[in-house]
């Protein structure tokens, strides 16, 4: 039944293993890929990657973690990329293609629910679509981490919109030592 959560045995879900979550979804989809200790981990390669994902965002009871929609993730995943990069919106319009919003009416008033004729496309188009929502309420707050080995990113929600990094724990805390390590050697 198109749809229906994945059949997976009981019990834990793998823990997320990602320094970066609770993004919105098009960003999350982008940081399923990271650097960590110089080697570039990708979440949508392990078996379990995909269910880990779609339960971190609260997608694992509509759709499931199966071969064809970890295609079509990867598949979003690529054209986001690309989009945020700059280097084409083509493949981001192929993505959109595979579902629509259509208008409801409900108990509590006008809604709207997003349609997909193949189930296995919709977290990658919901992550497609969300992109767009974040051009149209913030097209500069989408951010790169400015770490140089970093791969993540973030939507800034900082007051003065000056955030510059995934994280200050990590990544901001990396460039302030490394800064003070070259004052200290200088010295």
């Amino acid at each position: 039944m198109p749809g229906a959560p994945a059949s997976r045995p009981r019990g834990p879900r793998p823990p997320d293993p990602r320094p970066l979550t609770g993004e919105p979804l098009a960003l999350d989809l982008l940081n399923t890929r990271w650097t960590q200790d110089g080697a570039v981990r990708d979440l949508l390669e392990d078996a379990d990657g995909p269910a880990v994902w779609l339960a971190a965002n609260g997608l694992d009871e509509r759709f499931r973690a199966d071969a064809q929609t970890l295609r079509r993730l990867l598949v979003a995943r690529e054209a986001i990329e690309a989009a945020v990069q700059g280097t084409g919106t083509e493949r981001l319009d192929d993505v959109l293609e595979h579902g629509r919003i259509r208008p409801t009416l409900t108990a509590e008033g006008p809604g709207e629910r997003a349609e997909f004729a193949d189930e296995t496309w919709g977290p990658a188009w919901l992550a497609a679509r969300d992109y767009l929502d974040l051009l149209t309420r913030a097209p500069d707050r989408i951010r790169g981490c400015a770490h140089e080995a970093c791969t993540l990113h973030f939507l800034d929600t900082s007051r003065n919109g000056a955030r510059r990094w995934c994280s200050m724990a990590t990544c901001g805390n990396r460039v302030k030592a490394s800064r003070h390590h070259a004052r200290s050697k200088e010295a």
